[in-house]
C-alpha cells in the first residue's frame, strides 16, 4: 500500500473528527446564546450590579452586625463572644436607652402627624392648577430635599440661638427675648419638631397626586345633593385618601424613629438629654464611647422596633383605610 494510499483514511478520520467537534462547539455556543437570550436570565444579569451591591453593603454589614452585638467589639480591638451581655445591660442597666427611646417615641408621634396634616392641608391648597402651580409644587417640595442636610440644620440651630433669627424678629414687634430656645428642656424639643415638619414637600406631592385620581363625578353628585365643602372632605376626599395616609404614615414614622442629623449638629441630646434621639445615643456608644458591639445590638432593638410599630400599623389598616375591593 503507498503512503498516499494510507494516508488518505487518516485524513478522512481527521476531517470527520474536526466537523463533530465543529458541530458540538456550534451547538455548545449555540445553547450558551439561547439560555443567555431567556428574558430570566437577561434580566438577572441586568440586575447583578444591584444584587451585588446589596449583598455587599446590605446584606453583609447586617450579618456582621448581629454577629458583634453578642460581642464586646470596641473598634480599636479584637472581638470577644459575650452572648446577651449587651442586651442585659441595654434593658436593665443603660438608663439612657430608655430616655432615648422615649424621646425618639416622643419626636415621632407629635412630627410625624403634624406633617401629614400640614401636608394634605397644603395639597389640597395646590389642587387647583394655576400658571404658577409648578412653582408653588417646587416650592414646598424644596425643603425635603434641603431639610435633612447639615448646612440647613447649622442655620436652624442659628435661628433658634439666644441671639439669633427668632429672638430678633421678635423683637420688631416689640418682644425683647433673649430666650435660649435649645437651652431649655421644654422648648429644645420642640425646635426639631418644627425642623421635620417644615420638611412636608414629599408627602405633600404624594397627597397631590392621590387628590387628582379622585373622580370629579363623586363632588357634583354630592353638590347636588346639598353636601358642603366640609361634609365632601370627610365623606369623600379623607375616606378615598386612607390608603396614601396610611403609605406616609408607615414612611413617615420609620424616618421620624431613625432621625439622627438634626439632633445631632443641633443639639447633641442637650439640654439634660431632653434631646437625646436613640440614634445619637446609638452614635456616641458606637464612635465616642468605642462600644461598637454595644451599639449594634442597639441598632438590632431599633429594627426590632420598627418592624414590630410597622406590624401593627398594618395590623389596624383594615379598621380604617378604605379598599375598594372590600
Amino acid at each position: 500500500m503507498s503512503h498516499a494510499t494510507a494516508a488518505a483514511p487518516v485524513s478522512a478520520r481527521n476531517a470527520n473528527t474536526a466537523r463533530k467537534t465543529a458541530g458540538v462547539t456550534f451547538r455548545k455556543e449555540g445553547a450558551l446564546r439561547r439560555f443567555l437570550n431567556k428574558e430570566s436570565v437577561a434580566g438577572y444579569v441586568c440586575a447583578s450590579p444591584f444584587i451585588f451591591g446589596f449583598l455587599m453593603f446590605m446584606i453583609v454589614p447586617m450579618v456582621l452586625s448581629l454577629y458583634y452585638s453578642f460581642t464586646d467589639y470596641s473598634i480599636i480591638g479584637e472581638a470577644s463572644w459575650i452572648g446577651l451581655d449587651n442586651y442585659v445591660e441595654m434593658f436593665t442597666q443603660d438608663d439612657l436607652f430608655w430616655k432615648s427611646l422615649g424621646v425618639t417615641f416622643l419626636f415621632a408621634l407629635i412630627s410625624v402627624p403634624l406633617k401629614l396634616i400640614f401636608a394634605l392641608f397644603v395639597a389640597m391648597l395646590l389642587l387647583k392648577n394655576s400658571k404658577a402651580s409648578g412653582f408653588y409644587r417646587a416650592a414646598y417640595y424644596l425643603p425635603s430635599i434641603l431639610g435633612g442636610s447639615v448646612a440647613i440644620a447649622v442655620l436652624w440651630k442659628q435661628m433658634f440661638a439666644s441671639d439669633g433669627t427668632i429672638n430678633q424678629v421678635l423683637g420688631l414687634f416689640g418682644v425683647k427675648s433673649d430666650f435660649a430656645w435649645l437651652g431649655n428642656t421644654k422648648t429644645a424639643i420642640w425646635t426639631l419638631i418644627i425642623l421635620a415638619v417644615w420638611q412636608f414637600g414629599s408627602s405633600m406631592l404624594i397627597f397631590l397626586a392621590s387628590l387628582k385620581q379622585i373622580p370629579a363625578e363623586l363632588y357634583e353628585a354630592a353638590s347636588v345633593d346639598g353636601a358642603s365643602k366640609w361634609t365632601q372632605f370627610w365623606k369623600i376626599t379623607l375616606p378615598l385618601l386612607t390608603p396614601t395616609i396610611f403609605f406616609n404614615l408607615v414612611m413617615q414614622m420609620i424616618n421620624g424613629f431613625l432621625a439622627f442629623t438634626q439632633c445631632y449638629i443641633i443639639t447633641q441630646g442637650k439640654p439634660m438629654n431632653s434631646t437625646l434621639f436613640y440614634m445619637v445615643h446609638m452614635y456616641d456608644e458606637s464612635f465616642t464611647n468605642y462600644h461598637a458591639g454595644y451599639g449594634a445590638a442597639m441598632a438590632w432593638v431599633m429594627l426590632i422596633l420598627v418592624g414590630a410599630f410597622t406590624l401593627f400599623l398594618f395590623a389596624t389598616k383594615r379598621f380604617w383605610v378604605y379598599d375598594e375591593e372590600a
